[in-house]
């Protein structure tokens, strides 16, 4: 369907609005807010408009970030669009007109103040169709275990950069696998390795957030 496509380009090329200036080719165009704004106007499902418009563009900006064919801007660029329209689809998912593939519990763990590479993974998760609990930077592992007790069935993520405080995961990994054997944690952030992954006792691991949501999907 032309309006899906139309959509998912949107998204991908960033284009939030008719007002936007970026991209420069798309000026004066209907970008994601329109788009979606009419077609929920005209009764268009909002899971369709989520998992066949924006989560396509988001998905194809995530494997061409994968690719390296497309960088943080863009990302960041696709992420605002991708807002544009799930803030208009938020009623539908709150009242349980529309389902989320499930919840994501992501935070920078304690110690660490960086939040750009847990930001992307928020806001790609949202793109992907999950309902993200941010719970912030230098968090402990008492609140993420509170914050699995208050989701069950949650995925947790886990994020850092810098090699002083990626060894914070394996305690925070452990304290929610106590409570919550079956929770799937995953790990991310630049000094991570596969194998520190599996040392810690986590789930998975990914290089990049296109990455985990794959590997999500493939569980499924």
């Amino acid at each position: 369907m032309e309006l899906f496509e139309n959509i998912a380009v949107c998204v991908t090329r960033g284009k939030v609005n008719q007002a936007s200036a970026y991209p420069p080719d798309l000026r004066g165009q209907d970008g994601v807010f329109e788009l979606v704004r009419d077609a929920l106007a005209n009764g268009v499902a909002p899971s369709d408009i989520l998992t066949k418009g924006l989560m396509v563009g988001m998905n194809e900006i995530g494997q061409k970030f994968s690719r390296n064919e497309a960088f943080v801007p863009d990302l960041l660029m696709a992420a605002k669009a991708m807002t544009a329209g799930m803030d208009q689809l938020k009623p539908a998912f709150e009242s349980g007109a529309a389902q989320h593939r499930g919840t994501f519990v992501v935070g920078t763990v304690k110690g660490d103040l960086h939040d750009i590479g847990k930001n992307l993974v928020r806001m790609m998760m949202e793109g992907a169709g999950y309902r993200v609990i941010d719970l912030g930077v230098d968090v402990s592992p008492e609140k993420f275990v509170a914050a699995v007790q208050e989701n069950p069935g949650c995925i947790v993520g886990l994020s850092a950069l810098l090699t002083t405080t990626m060894i914070n995961m394996e305690t925070i990994t452990k304290a929610v696998k106590e409570v919550a054997p079956a929770t799937v944690v995953a790990v991310g952030g630049a000094p991570l390795t596969q194998e520190f992954c599996d040392k810690i006792g986590a789930d998975a691991y990914s290089a990049d957030p296109q990455g985990l949501i794959d590997w999500l999907s493939s569980r499924n």
